[in-house]
């Protein structure tokens, strides 16, 4: 179990220890997302709706340092050179003391450059390449997922299908190369006697036959689909019409986290049941009372289900608040130390950062929760999919329903 959060009106009223909100000049912070495409539209929409909960939340308890925050945003478009000009822009022209929102490995790893030439503390919301955290950048915090921790979880549990063959197909960004070549140094470690190759493909890309047909000539054990949408969605409808998986020889499994999408039963049916999915969130997962109250205000204000973008970009923007609170300032240097030091009862878990310099460990929390689990139904809640591998648990092969 994890350790609970202080009750939320204690936790908010925290937040306010040098006084109440009044019309004092706002604390802004930077937001960049991407809003159109080629961007990762879905991913920002639920980023934006759970920046605004929270944003809310934090002014309706008394603001930070008796001034409410504020919310500037960009739309990036999940281009790094847009997100470059954007990070530019917040800073220099609107002020910005802190940056959140970033969630497209690409255009963070652009936007942190800009963060760190300036010295602005960077809270990443959904960059999760390794390489975000191997810049070593002192401005840089992860409160989330990494490529390393989805690939330690992926390699154990294709050794527990005993897979024999397996092939990744990932998108050709900085995320989806990362996620290929975590996964085979994990296999490597973990499982070496499997056969693994990744694919990457265009993430733009609407035809992904050439690469599919060679898999339905010859079929691996499982294919693992490292994309977002919406070439993810295109690409497994793509699998499903060619009989390539899944199904009765090959597994397919979901790396990228996006069967709690708003869109996702309206982008696919028949293609993504019995599809193993890892993700961060499972409604039978243990939450904080501060993660309980925060998936209430979500859903009461955009009817959508919570998602492990939810906690992610709330934990985000508070510990960008906490970082500020416990400085008692938004100079940097003070904001960088207090979140060093930082031990935080987020929304599903306790927040604190690594200052290990190796690898993806900088300023990262190490001990994301995950979970795996597997869609039985077309039109499945996320709550009724079934959990193969629980919290600190290992994954049960057993309990697989298999394709027919």
């Amino acid at each position: 179990m994890f350790a609970r959060a202080p009750g939320w009106l204690a936790f908010f009223a925290g937040l306010c220890a040098a006084g109440t909100a009044s019309a004092a000049d706002p604390i802004r912070i930077g937001v960049s997302v991407a809003m159109s495409p080629p961007g990762s539209v879905p991913q920002a929409i639920q980023i934006r709706g759970a920046l605004d909960v929270t944003t809310k939340m934090i002014n309706d308890a008394g603001g930070l340092l008796g001034r409410p925050i504020e919310l500037v945003i960009e739309d990036d478009q999940g281009i790094p050179e847009k997100a470059r000009a954007a990070a530019e822009k917040l800073i220099t022209r609107d002020k910005v003391v802190a940056f959140v929102g970033g969630h497209q490995s690409s255009a963070v790893l652009a936007a942190i450059e800009v963060a760190h030439r300036y010295h602005v503390p960077y809270i990443n919301t959904n960059g999760t390449a390794d390489a975000v955290r191997e810049k070593g950048y002192i401005e840089v915090f992860n409160p989330i997922p990494y490529n390393s921790r989805f690939a330690v979880g992926t390699a154990a549990a294709m050794k527990s299908l005993g897979a024999k063959r397996v092939v990744g197909l990932c998108e050709n960004t900085d995320y989806g190369i990362g996620m290929g070549n975590s996964i085979a140094e994990q296999l490597k470690e973990q499982a070496p006697n499997i056969d693994y190759k990744f694919e990457t493909l265009d993430r733009t890309g609407k035809d992904f036959l050439p690469a599919l047909l060679p898999l339905k000539a010859n079929p691996p054990d499982v294919v693992i689909n490292c994309m977002l949408p919406p070439a993810a969605y295109i690409l497994l409808n793509q699998l499903y019409e060619q009989g390539i998986a899944p199904a009765p020889k090959t597994w397919l499994y979901d790396v990228s986290a996006i069967t709690d999408y708003p869109d996702f039963w309206r982008n696919v049916s028949d293609a993504a049941k019995t599809l193993i999915a890892f993700d961060f969130y499972h409604p039978q997962m243990p939450l904080s009372d501060l993660g309980t109250r925060i998936v209430a205000a979500y859903k009461a204000k955009t009817s959508f289900d919570a998602s492990r973008l939810l906690f992610q970009a709330s934990d985000s923007l508070l510990v960008a608040s906490e970082g500020i609170k416990a400085a008692g300032s938004t100079e940097p240097d003070a904001m960088i130390k207090a979140l060093e030091n930082l031990k935080w009862g987020g929304t599903h878990g306790e927040v604190t950062f690594s200052l290990e310099k190796r690898g993806y460990r900088y300023h990262q929390w190490i001990d994301v929760p995950f979970v795996i689990g597997q869609i039985t139904a077309v039109n499945q809640a996320v709550g009724d999919t079934r959990v193969l591998q629980d919290v600190g648990k290992s994954f049960d092969a057993s309990r697989l329903v298999k394709p027919q």
